[in-house]
């Protein structure tokens, strides 16, 4: 864990994510990447100089029409002292019973991430801490670039202006093998997902491409991920960005 708190340090300082007063929304969906992320934000909290409070919120999409068990993470933040909510909603209902949709992942993200800002600004938060790691980053750049031709990826930290919310990524330097080793050695309790489209997703197929490049010429994900960096591709380059100088 001392690792990913190594990299959570760095984003939070490279990206400014972070400020003395900030009551901070983490989104747990009861995945490692959330779990480790909320578990980053207590431990940092004792030695990083900075005052801010968590808010746990999870999202139940009940999916299949079944309520999720999230009972270790109500416990988790019980035994920290965090204050969490559950909040029941018909997302799983909506995108699979109802809309049946043939791209469920696109609609689903968007309903979460709307219910998760309503959320955050009735519990009184100016910020919202997502678990997206460093893999996810590379993932979301190639898909932007195969799937709609664009150069871009999601920001370390971006501001909605029309909900007045902070949206912040404190685990994009650590990658998801780290996340993992951390996740075990925390013994932190994973909420399997009963997401019926979870395996088989547009994201799912981008990893394992990335993961055949990485095999065949290793250091690919690192030199995309440098690649963004150095462009400094929606901010990428951090809050001391200086862009490189041209050659002659």
């Amino acid at each position: 864990m001392q690792k990913v708190l190594g990299y959570m340090r760095k984003a939070i300082q490279e990206f400014d994510l972070i400020q003395d007063g900030d009551r901070i929304a983490v989104g747990v969906s009861g995945g490692k990447d959330s779990l480790v992320l909320l578990q980053g934000l207590i431990l940092l909290k004792r030695f990083i100089g900075i005052d801010y409070t968590i808010v746990a919120i999870t999202l139940d999409p009940r999916f299949n029409g079944i309520a999720g068990d999230y009972t270790s993470v109500a416990e988790l933040c019980q035994r920290n002292g965090v204050e969490y909510h559950l909040i029941p909603t018909h997302i799983g209902e909506i995108v699979f019973d109802i809309r049946k949709e043939s791209n469920p992942c696109s609609l689903c993200a968007r309903m979460r991430r709307g219910a998760l800002h309503d959320s955050a600004i009735e519990f009184g938060c100016n910020k919202v801490a997502l678990g997206h790691h460093y893999n996810d980053a590379v993932e979301t750049f190639v898909m932007n670039l195969f799937n709609e031709g664009r150069i871009g990826c999601f920001s370390p930290k971006s501001y909605l202006s029309r909900k007045q919310l902070t949206l912040i990524r404190p685990l994009v330097f650590a990658s998801e093998c780290e996340i993992k080793k951390a996740c075990n050695r925390m013994n932190l309790s994973v909420v399997k997902s009963k997401c019926p489209a979870d395996g088989h997703t547009n994201r799912e197929k981008t990893k394992n491409f990335i993961l055949d490049m990485e095999h065949q010429n290793h250091g690919f994900t690192d030199r995309l991920f440098g690649a963004m960096r150095r462009a400094n591709i929606d901010g990428w380059g951090g809050v001391n960005y200086v862009p490189p100088k041209p050659k002659d």
